[in-house]
């Protein structure tokens, strides 16, 4: 084989070496035959096997989810000449980089301490001053961010007492930003991680900052991977003439302009712009279970006006537009007004390809819920809602926007069940569509449900996460998207008919 012929891998397993080889291994490992393998499988698509796996209590099969330090480090990564820092294993945080990578298609950087077997033994102390000195000489960053994995938090590392020691050592400068979150990867999220760092972040940029109104809107993102987002709020924030920050501005680290030469640091909120956001008039998050200690400390400490709106959909979105004149005082201008008229276009022109439809949806909570909304204003219809990372407060919030509308009297919320969970249910009550990210691929595979890809991580399609689901641009993104997908389904359906339609 020669490198300008190397083969996928769906095409090597097809050769006869690898057939005989695969047979060889279930010999090897007594595997049950065809005959069983289908009889058991047949058994898990059945009403019976669906009662027992939603009484499964101990276990997770395939949960929507990943760890908190993995938020951390996204949110760490979005400002300015930052270096998010890990206290834990090289593993964990090759991880959490290559999660990332594979999603955006762009590199990325992160700082591990290399915890070995000793570190659980002796704690992490030298790993972490190694690491600080290292990463302080070496790549010149401007703050870093630290975050911890299992191991540093089951031996109890002491993040501020090791950063003081760091400091006291002369290791690092007395004055040098290094914020922390404790983020342990065995409770919680990448939600909840990007909180803790956040709150992390802001508590020691702000410390001793606080002055004089700067009559600025502090906007919050969220655990948001799409890229997209971030320019578009920044668009449409530009032309309403409104003053505002965005704390934790990921846009450019993982959509940085390819001019040939690698930047180590390409973009970030500005760190003067993060000191001053406690200065701020009021914060709005886009987000509220990935923002729920960072408001809460904002509103008690900075002393605040917060308010979470979720710009997706047009119900969302005209919201988040009054509130935002309601607190700058600036009205909602023309071009904005006919971004919505041609959203809404866009909605009648493609609604009764989703009216009636049913859909399944798995995802980060926020996310869910705007896209519940979403369909709804279509007509479609959400009826199965799976959020691993979901509670009953989220629970609560999923069936508050189900009832606003008459097409969400079908939808049931599964908080804290997973895709094994949704499994059973396409089988046992099918719908016509399912909305997930990529791993979402195998419950298609396996139920047949066509999947319409949106959320994190998004690792078999590319460029996904340019297009901003926000705004009303972001409705126009989505009516293409989920359309476009009802339409190719509707041609698969037809293609051994006597239906030669070329116009839907």
């Amino acid at each position: 084989m020669t490198p300008m012929k190397i083969k996928d891998h769906n095409e090597l397993f097809l050769e006869e070496e690898y057939k005989e080889q695969f047979k060889r291994k279930r010999e090897f490992e007594l595997s049950p035959s065809a005959e069983e393998v289908k009889e058991i499988s047949d058994w898990t698509k059945t009403q019976e096997y669906k009662k027992l796996n939603f009484e499964r209590k101990n276990i997770k099969i395939n949960p929507a989810k990943a760890c908190q330090p993995l938020g951390a480090v996204f949110c760490a990564s979005g400002f300015e000449g930052s270096m998010p820092f890990v206290q834990g294993a090289q593993g964990c945080v090759a991880y959490f980089r290559s999660h990332l990578s594979r999603h955006f298609k762009e590199p990325f950087s992160a700082i591990s301490t290399s915890m070995t077997e000793d570190a659980a033994v002796f704690g992490g102390l030298n790993n972490m001053l190694e690491g600080l000195e290292n990463a302080y000489t070496l790549y010149h960053p401007k703050i870093l961010p630290v975050s911890t994995t299992c191991m540093a938090e089951v031996i109890g590392d002491d993040l501020n007492s090791f950063i003081k020691q760091a400091k006291e050592k002369g290791i690092i400068p007395k004055d040098f930003l290094v914020p922390f979150a404790h983020t342990p990867s065995f409770t919680g999220s990448y939600i909840n991680g990007y909180d803790n760092m956040l709150k992390g972040i802001l508590l020691t940029v702000t410390e001793g900052k606080r002055g004089h109104s700067n009559g600025k809107i502090n906007i919050i993102p969220g655990f948001d991977t799409y890229t997209g987002d971030y320019r578009e709020i920044k668009r449409l924030l530009d032309i309403m003439g409104v003053e505002y920050t965005i704390l934790a501005d990921v846009s450019e680290i993982f959509d940085c302009p390819n001019t040939g030469e690698y930047k180590l640091y390409p973009g970030g909120t500005k760190l003067a712009d993060a000191m001053d956001s406690i200065n701020a008039a009021a914060t709005v998050a886009l987000q509220k279970y990935s923002t729920l200690k960072t408001l809460d400390y904002i509103h008690k400490e900075w002393n605040q006006k917060t308010s979470v709106q979720q710009p997706i959909g047009i119900k969302n979105t005209d919201r988040f537009f009054d509130e935002i004149s309601n607190l700058s005082g600036k009205p909602i201008p023309q071009e904005i007004n006919d971004e919505r008229g041609r959203a809404v276009d866009a909605m009648v022109d493609s609604h009764p390809y989703v009216h009636g439809k049913r859909f399944a949806l798995i995802g980060d909570p926020d996310q869910l819920l705007g896209l519940m909304s979403f369909l709804m204003e279509m007509g479609g219809i959400p009826v199965h809602i799976v959020c691993t990372m979901g509670d009953k407060a989220f629970e609560e919030d999923a069936y508050r926007v189900l009832s606003e509308n008459p097409f969400g009297a079908e939808g049931k919320v599964y908080a804290g069940m997973d895709m094994w969970h949704l499994r059973s249910l396409l089988f046992t009550d099918p719908v016509d569509f399912l909305i997930g990210n990529s791993y979402a691929k195998l419950l298609w595979r396996d139920t047949g449900t066509p999947l319409i890809r949106i959320g994190f991580p998004l690792f078999d399609r590319h460029h996904l996460h340019r297009y901003p689901l926000i705004g009303y641009q972001g409705v126009i993104n989505l009516v293409n998207l989920i359309v476009n997908i009802v339409l190719d389904e509707l041609d698969r359906s037809t293609i051994n008919t006597t239906s030669f339609d070329v116009i839907r």
